[in-house]
């Protein structure tokens, strides 16, 4: 049977000024970068829904029973206040579900989730993440800060293993080096799998019937850079990663 996943977030949009002596004009882009996740997953027998962060605010579910259809969820460098505040909340002061405890509670009745550094997940640049302060937090192996997490490496950083685990049963190193990634620090029960610059790297835990898992860098550029999203080991490893969560 195939195992559906939710990925939620991996895009952003871009608008540049070009100015050229007296005269400036302007251009916009719009990326993803969800496709090496997505093929790693649907490689691995996967089906995955990209919801990209445009959409997350009015259609990722508000709902345990509408969430439940996907085995597991991933959270992929989308901010909280993506899901905190959908229109209806911020441009006409309506209530609605907090999808933040949806993600909890979603967990907690066993579903899967995954969070992906990134920009916008854990605390994130300048904090703007803010999943610290959420419920998702209570569904997480690790403590996310209150302050920007991040951790620049633009010498490259290399993820170190410190135990045997099923998910990286098919990784063989040596890893290609990352540049950056969320600092968080372990909580009680959690499975810190591999660690980078003496943090979690990856880490999993148990809650109430469901499972979560962190890697605390990117799936895509720029804190995953070619070497590594084109590593012959990428996709064992999101395949090793998600079969723990969803076995």
């Amino acid at each position: 049977m195939t195992k559906k996943v939710l990925l939620a977030g991996e895009s952003w949009m871009s608008y540049t000024t070009h100015v050229k002596g007296f005269d400036a004009f302007y251009t916009s882009t719009y990326e993803t970068g969800e496709k090496w996740l997505k093929a790693a997953l649907e490689k691995g027998g996967y089906e995955v829904d990209f919801m990209p962060n445009h959409l997350v605010s009015e259609h990722f579910p508000f709902t345990v029973e509408e969430l439940s259809k996907y085995r597991l969820v991933i959270l992929s460098d989308v901010g909280s206040n993506t899901l905190l505040l959908p229109h209806a909340t911020f441009a006409r002061s309506e209530t609605r579900p907090n999808r933040c405890a949806t993600i909890r509670d979603y967990v907690l009745a066993g579903g899967g989730l995954i969070m992906v550094g990134g920009y916008l997940t854990f605390s994130g640049v300048d904090a703007k993440g803010r999943w610290g302060a959420t419920p998702v937090q209570e569904v997480l192996p690790v403590k996310i800060s209150d302050v920007d997490d991040r951790r620049e490496h633009c010498e490259g950083i290399v993820p170190v293993a410190v135990k045997a685990h099923r998910a990286l049963a098919e990784v063989k190193g040596p890893w290609p080096a990352l540049l950056g990634y969320n600092r968080t620090e372990p909580l009680p029960g959690a499975d810190v799998v591999m660690t980078i610059g003496g943090d979690p790297f990856i880490a999993f835990s148990s809650h109430g019937r469901g499972k979560s898992a962190v890697f605390t860098s990117d799936c895509s550029p720029h804190w995953a850079p070619p070497p590594f999203v084109n590593w012959e080991y990428y996709d064992k490893l999101w395949q090793g990663i998600a079969g723990c969560l969803t076995e």
